[in-house]
């Protein structure tokens, strides 16, 4: 778990990513922010940070922040309740991310974190570019040297039944 200091040594520098983005947060929205670290301690290595403006039933919209070469866990978006899982379209808006997911090899720009990490299919996303990620789909992704910023598009948004390879995880 993160310190204050931590805390609020984090929440500025996602701050200023958003502004050198050019995405416009509110005060209410800057309150909201949340740090996710899963509880590892590690969030300059793994974690990454977001505000939620909407998650109904049938949609959700998010901006995320990942700090310069902050990586976001493997994981995926399970189908439960009887509904698919969540389906996302990621959009870079500023820096560039490496996104991995399930499929075929390819070459690498950065390496994984950890064993942990296993979807080998890389996608890179610099500002303006999208990729769609289809439901029950293992995905993680980096930032580069700048950190990133990461507008996404999705169906409802049920963190409690996302599954991280890394047992180890907890998004709380």
């Amino acid at each position: 778990m993160l310190d204050k200091d931590e805390f609020e040594r984090v929440k500025k520098q996602a701050l200023e990513l958003f502004k050198k983005a050019h995405i416009v947060i509110t005060e209410s929205e800057k309150e909201r922010l949340e740090i996710v670290d899963g509880g590892l301690g590690k969030i300059d290595e793994i974690g990454l940070e977001i505000i939620t403006y909407v998650n109904t039933d049938r949609y959700c919209a998010k901006e995320m922040v990942l700090l310069p070469n902050q990586t976001c866990p493997e994981h995926k978006h399970p189908n439960h309740d009887g509904q698919l899982g969540k389906e996302e379209t990621f959009r870079c808006r500023y820096g560039r991310v490496y996104l991995f997911v399930e499929g075929e090899r390819t070459i690498r720009h950065v390496d994984p974190p950890n064993e942990y990490f296993t979807a080998a299919h890389e996608i890179i996303l610099d500002p303006g570019d999208q990729y769609t990620i289809p439901p029950n789909t293992l995905h993680w992704f980096k930032a580069g040297k700048t950190g990133a910023v990461i507008s996404e598009f999705s169906s409802h948004s049920d963190d409690a039944s996302d599954i991280f390879t890394d047992p180890n995880f907890k998004r709380v």
